[in-house]
């Protein structure tokens, strides 16, 4: 498989869980340490963890220990790609549905020459 088709399908997957969706929204007003993450869910700070390993195995963000503290950031470069690849899958079906449009039209007009 080749190496972009991967990172989109490692970001759709990460994408795929509120949790984790959630986390990338916090992320997107800046960088936040993981204990600041965890806060807002009701679950151990394992499964958490869990959480933010997928996404930063995604590539949609990065962390960073100083000290004691870990940091999260966003990498919007995974998540960008996968915003380009629904662009390009709405405009596909886009496309479609004008073409079916048009022939429902051609479709009516010679309905209506016929009668």
């Amino acid at each position: 498989m080749p190496v972009a088709q991967e990172q989109l399908d490692q970001a759709f997957h990460a994408l795929a869980n509120p949790t984790r969706r959630a986390v990338l929204e916090r992320l997107g007003k800046g960088p936040a340490s993981v204990s600041e993450l965890a806060a807002p869910f009701d679950m151990a700070l394992a499964s958490f963890l869990q959480h933010l390993q997928v996404l930063e195995q995604s590539g949609l963000i990065a962390t960073e220990k100083r000290g004691r503290v870990r940091t999260a950031r966003m990498r919007p470069t995974n998540l960008k790609r996968a915003a380009r690849w629904l662009a390009a899958q709405r405009d596909v079906w886009e496309q479609r549905l004008d073409q079916l449009d048009a022939y429902a039209e051609t479709l009516k007009k010679h309905d209506d020459e016929a009668t």
